[in-house]
């Protein structure tokens, strides 16, 4: 069972987990539901995300999700305001603030904003949330620190202010500009450093321990009662939301890959192959399959097995080395699967365009040059099937130098499964192959 939660000034990451075994991401931007989404997890929960320079998460992109079996929370900031626009069609809000807003109590969407720090800074909040003004200002009339009046004006106050530069000092500081009686800007003072109010991460906190409960039910697939429309602009935001971009987790861009790719001359290959995947998991999105956690666990160990990547230490350093997030790990391997099976599929369709690929590629006259030579050896030699004892060679032997010496790989656990992979219809085809091309890389000496 799959959670993501995208969170990022209002709770940590690691406060989250405390409460929520769930996969932790930044705040969302718009397309970042529908990514997680596609690799089909069990629940969403939105606490933040971004505002104003960044696109927002997206109303649509929720639906999809939902409609399509994944039960998506709402909480605190972002996540509140979506959960009350789209509650009745089955996104569940969780607390004050969402209720405030489903209520029609609040309306815009900067009683929630902050200014806040980068990632790498934690997302340190640089100004305060209305709606935590709101808060803190009637648990200070609760315990009458302040009156109703003085309350109603210095909220006023904060709501006149542009969200970025809100915060208690600032306010305060307008209030005795504004000839607001002393004491009461005093008492409230006082009241702050123990009675401040953070309703953001009490409705945060709320929201994970409601995704808990409903978790613990093992609720099956989210059913809704509306039918999804898939539009020319969803589809459009959904081919933005797949490009190539900035990884959770990573720090490469496309345009910096694109330029070291082309300084080293593999830009042209490396554009082929990602056309290729991205192609497969076009179609793959077409025939709706869904990726069960079976299919999901045999293609890793099927990835790990061909790449020698046995031990959970080779396979953290490889994630290392290939910027590959743990965030990311589960959507990497549900678009592998989906492309294997495409492949499969188009196995025919592949083999008829292979010719004109490497044609394209400019790979035909290498690849046919040494084809024609090794058949031209091995005929020289009058040898249609090398056999183990011909090379005198053990089994062990003749797999240890094609994949140690010249794959510079490991040898598989199992062959026949690493045969058809390979494009062989078994174990015993590859072999031949193989001791075909031992032979022809010894060339032994011409017998004439």
């Amino acid at each position: 069972m799959t959670v993501y939660v995208f969170t990022g000034p209002t709770l940590s990451a690691e406060e989250g987990r405390r409460e929520l075994d769930a996969v932790f991401r930044p705040p969302a931007a718009q397309g970042d539901v529908y990514r997680a989404a596609i690799t089909r997890p069990t629940a969403i929960g939105i606490i933040d995300g971004y505002f104003e320079r960044t696109p927002a998460v997206w109303h649509k992109e929720i639906l999809w999700a939902m409609a399509h079996g994944v039960h998506v929370f709402g909480s605190a900031s972002m996540g509140a305001l979506r959960a009350a626009e789209l509650n009745a069609f089955g996104m569940e809000g969780v607390g004050e603030i969402f209720a405030a807003f489903h209520r029609g109590e609040l309306e815009d969407d900067d009683e929630v904003a902050v200014r806040h720090a980068s990632e790498a800074d934690g997302y340190a909040r640089v100004s305060e949330a209305m709606v935590n003004m709101r808060a803190t200002l009637r648990a200070a009339e609760a315990v009458g620190a302040i009156g109703a009046e003085a309350r109603v004006f210095l909220e006023r106050i904060a709501k006149e202010t542009f969200y970025a530069d809100r915060s208690y000092p600032a306010m305060l500081r307008q209030a005795s500009e504004a000839g607001w009686p002393r004491a009461d800007l005093e008492a409230f003072r006082a009241f702050l450093p123990g009675g401040r109010v953070d309703q953001k991460r009490l409705d945060a906190l709320a929201m994970l321990r409601a995704m808990r409960a409903h978790l613990t039910e093992r609720p099956g697939p989210k059913e809704v009662r509306y039918t999804f429309e898939h539009t020319d602009a969803f589809e459009y935001a959904r081919r933005l939301s797949m490009q190539v971009g900035v990884e959770h987790g990573g720090d490469l861009l496309a345009d910096d890959l694109r330029e070291e790719l082309g300084v080293l001359g593999a830009l042209p290959s490396a554009l082929l192959g990602a056309s290729e995947r991205a192609l497969a998991l076009e179609v793959a999105r077409g025939l709706g399959r869904e990726i069960g956690p079976d299919e999901l666990r045999a293609t890793e160990e099927d990835f790990r097995r061909e790449r020698g990547l046995f031990q959970p230490r080779d396979f953290a350093n490889w994630r290392r080395e290939h910027r590959l997030a743990d965030s990311d790990v589960s959507r990497f391997f549900h678009d592998e699967s989906q492309a294997r099976t495409v492949r499969a599929l188009l196995e025919s369709e592949t083999a008829r365009a292979l010719p004109d690929h490497l044609r394209a590629s400019g790979e035909m006259g290498r690849v046919a040059a040494r084809l024609a030579d090794k058949q031209r050896v091995l005929a020289t030699h009058d040898v249609a099937d090398v056999t183990l004892a011909d090379a005198r060679l053990t089994e062990t032997e003749l797999w240890r130098w094609y994949f140690e010496e010249r794959l510079r790989s490991v040898v598989p656990p199992d062959l026949e499964a690493h045969a058809r992979r390979a494009g062989f219809v078994d174990a015993d085809a590859l072999r031949r192959a193989v001791l075909r091309e031992w032979f022809y890389l010894r060339r032994l000496p011409d017998p004439r």
